[in-house]
């Protein structure tokens, strides 16, 4: 099957590479010598390499025509041949260069990206729906599909369809348009006179919503005739298109002959709402009339400047291959898409002299591509990857203080496909980092726990997603209001000092900071609630600026990257440790804000007095919302994920229930103890209890003695004074020597008790005595008095188990100290 791979196997004398390489390594640190002529011929050597299947995938990836087709299905074919040849043995050997022997070690697999210096690139992954054209640009075209399945390099399998318009000829001038190629959209077009055009976009792939990114390619164009194109399936109601927005047009000719890009074109612009109504859902339209430059030209439109997965391949490439930006940025993967396609992680910080100051580096988290037809977050971003990975003082500094977490493209499936806003799960992605569903959304489940894991090891000074807006003009920031009063007005510092350095570009009047309950799964609000004081999301117009210099300009593909320059100078100012930038920005924004009340009372028509504790006031209640429009909202899941959230929260409920087992025996032991030592401590404490009350029940049974001895003279006493009319005074006199014996059995008492007080007042009169008899009768079980003796003499209470345990609370003559 492989006769070259057989050749080698026959020849016997040529040495191991393996082999090869321990005996240089040997020798080289002089455990090994020989003379030189045992030495293997590098001719020879070079021969091997050539026929090895190695050598038959090595090539050199400077450009896109370089992509492997499948780069899974060549590592499986080389693996194959690295087990059946001999001379291949380790599978961890890599080979740089022919013309020399340099053999070195592998670098471990899912922790590093898919390429590395030497390495190759992933070509794009597609769904299996979609066909591709094998063409230097690779083109889609989506089929029905409920929900996405699998995917593949190279899209759907089978014959590719033809263009639906062939030309009779030279002189037919009907335009041809494609959008098969990487990150365009176009469904279909419609010629409906000569020169005009009706156009449809693609929806998201799996939704039938989110039609705005347009890319496209046209042919056989005609020179100085007016072409009009309509897209009339566009779904928002407002545009900037409303307001001197233009589509942007490249020529392949201006670009070969006059070096020139992608430039605003078109005229007659105008968005508008069909007239055509299906009962269901509003389209609106934009069209706009062209003059193509050259004829037979090859033209692309878009609705901004495109920047696909392979340009963020190519340049990532370039990063790994150069010998200094690899020093200080680590190339991961991060995860896997749906699709397959590598979401990348780059980490960039300058290395620390020791572990402790390497500990003590805060970290800065960027992303950027959530939405995939956002393009000017990727531009952006370049901009701040340029900087950050310069040889700029500052950049220097950057690095030496920071931990840069970034993440270039979130979402490459969507990005590859077309869409504008969802993954190939069909949902949108910014509204959903608080899932569970790890595998239908890897991407953000990936960078959210990433960040959770950061979260533990250092202090997360940033996060910022970058984003792009299609109704506002100029850059701007989206933040959270913080309500610790410590920190108040900190969230908005950073913003603040953003347009200082920007202000052509840049608006902090149209930052907004209130945070809603529909944006409450983006990535800004989730880290803010994780604890990232500063979490913003960046949004940059498809348009232009309103601003300064750039005022009713579009901007460029410069002037975004230059926005990425200033997100580190603005870190530079936001962490300097001299504090009067800071504190100068603290004092300007409660200015701006005390004038921002005034406004809002006024347009109320009421007064307001903010010389007192106007820092009360809800910040919430002052700002406006940040959304508007039908992409704000979440659809939810889709159904057939629905099911799998159930099962998921029903596992973790069943975990939350079940008993957390003991990790340690020190933690075994410690319970089995507890559980052995709660009787005898029961048992002793039952014991003391028992004796303290002892004294006490002694003493009740004396005295119940007494009251009996008593109560037996009282009846003789009265026997007698019936017997007698006149023994009146007898009676009062035997009533006064009985009340002094009680008298001296409870001064008796009292001393044998130190410290006792009697709660209830001794009545003087036999009139007082009577008139609280009731009460002293329904609290017969606290006094401890027999009903005869009530009119006598009021007894002290007795502090003992049975009052204190059923009357205390109730009875109104108990004592503080007794109860």
């Amino acid at each position: 099957m492989f006769p070259a791979l057989e050749t080698e196997r026959k020849q016997e004398t040529l040495p191991d590479p393996y082999e090869d390489f321990m005996y240089r390594h040997l020798q080289y640190y002089g455990y090994f010598k020989a003379q030189k002529g045992s030495l293997p011929n590098s001719a020879t050597h070079q021969h091997v390499q050539k026929n090895n299947p190695h050598y038959l995938l090595n090539v050199s990836f400077g450009e896109r025509n370089d992509l492997i087709p499948d780069t899974l299905q060549k590592e499986k074919l080389l693996y194959s041949l690295m087990l059946s040849s001999p001379l291949l043995r380790s599978r961890q050997l890599l080979f740089d260069e022919l013309d020399q022997v340099n053999p070195r070690l592998r670098e471990p697999r899912e922790l590093f990206a898919f390429f590395s210096s030497k390495g190759t690139l992933q070509a794009p992954r597609w769904p299996i729906e979609c066909e591709v054209i094998k063409e230097s640009i690779h083109h889609i075209v989506p089929t029905e599909g409920s929900y996405f399945t699998s995917s593949r390099v190279g899209g759907k399998q089978g014959i590719i369809k033809e263009l639906a318009v062939t030309l009779e000829g030279p002189e037919d001038d009907t335009l041809l348009f494609e959008s098969r190629f990487e990150s365009g959209n176009l469904q279909k077009a419609v010629q409906v006179d000569t020169y005009e055009y009706e156009l449809t976009l693609r929806t998201d792939l799996y939704t039938n919503k989110h039609t705005q990114w347009f890319y496209f390619r046209v042919q056989n164009t005609r020179k100085d005739v007016t072409y009009r194109f309509t897209i009339v399936n566009l779904l928002k109601p407002k545009s900037l298109y409303t307001v001197g927005m233009k589509p942007l047009m490249y020529s392949q000719l201006d670009a070969n002959i006059y070096n020139i890009g992608w430039r605003r074109e078109g005229n007659e612009i105008k968005y508008y709402k069909n007239n055509t109504d299906n009962g269901q859902q509003s389209f609106y339209c934009l069209t706009w009339t062209i003059q193509f430059p050259h004829d037979q030209d090859t033209c692309f439109f878009a609705h901004f400047y495109p920047y696909t997965y392979t340009d963020l391949q190519c340049y990532l490439l370039s990063v790994a291959k150069n010998p200094i930006q690899s020093q200080f940025c680590k190339l991961r993967t991060l995860c896997r898409s749906l699709a397959g396609n590598t979401v990348y992680l780059l980490t960039i910080t300058n290395p620390s002299p020791t572990p402790h100051e390497a500990a003590a580096k805060k970290a800065v988290v960027l992303s950027a591509r959530v939405h995939p037809g956002e393009s000017n977050a990727s531009w952006i971003m370049k901009g701040f990857l340029d900087f950050i990975l310069s040889n700029s003082p500052d950049a220097q500094l950057l690095r030496d203080i920071f931990v840069f977490k970034v993440v270039p493209m979130l979402n490459p499936d969507g990005v590859i496909v077309g869409n504008y806003r969802c993954s190939l799960a069909g949902r949108d992605l910014n509204r959903h980092y608080k899932t569970i569903l790890k595998e239908s959304f890897p991407c953000i489940w990936h960078t959210r726990n990433m960040i959770k894991r950061l979260l533990e090891e250092r202090e997360v000074l940033l996060y910022c997603d970058f984003h792009g807006h299609s109704r506002k003009n100029n850059i701007f920031l989206y933040g959270c209001n913080n309500n610790d009063r410590k920190y108040w007005l900190h969230e908005r510092v950073f913003p603040l000092m953003l347009s200082k350095n920007a202000p052509d570009k840049f608006s902090f009047h149209s930052c907004n900071f209130k945070v809603q309950k529909c944006k409450e799964g983006t990535g800004r609000v989730v880290m803010w609630r994780m604890g990232i004081l500063n979490s913003y999301t960046m949004e940059s117009t498809f348009s232009g600026s309103t601003l300064g210099s750039k005022r009713n300009i579009h901007f460029t593909i410069e002037d975004l990257k230059s926005l990425g320059y200033h997100v580190c100078d603005t870190l530079l100012d936001f962490c300097d440790p001299d504090k009067t930038k800071f504190t100068q920005c603290l004092a300007e924004l409660k200015e701006l804000l005390q004038q921002e009340i005034h406004k809002k009372f006024n347009e109320c028509g009421e007064e307001v007095n903010l010389e007192g504790s106007w820092s009360d006031i809800s910040l919430s209640d002052i700002e406006s919302s940040t959304s508007g429009s039908d992409s704000s909202l979440s659809d939810g899941l889709p159904v057939h994920l629905l099911n799998i959230v159930d099962e998921l929260n029903q596992k973790m409920m069943s975990k939350k229930k079940k008993k957390k087992p003991l990790q340690t025996r020190k933690q075994r032991n410690e319970l089995h103890q507890k559980n052995k030592l709660m009787p005898e401590f029961k048992l002793t404490e039952d014991a003391s209890d028992r004796a303290e009350l002892a004294p006490t029940l002694q003493k009740q049974s004396t005295f119940y003695k007494t009251l009996e001895n008593f109560r037996s003279s009282a009846m003789k006493n009265e026997k007698l004074s019936l017997s007698e009319l006149n023994g009146g005074e007898r009676s009062t006199s035997m009533d006064s020597k009985m009340t002094l014996i009680l008298r001296k059995n409870k001064e008796k008492m009292q001393s044998k008790r130190p410290g006792f007080t009697p709660s209830c007042p001794q009545r003087g009169s036999t009139d007082s005595s009577q008139e609280s008899a009731p009460e002293s009768s329904q609290n017969f079980l606290c006094s401890f008095r027999p009903a005869p003796l009530e009119n006598v003499v009021e007894q002290p209470e007795l502090t003992i188990s049975p009052c204190k345990l059923h009357c205390a609370s109730r009875c109104p003559q108990a004592s503080v100290g007794q109860r």
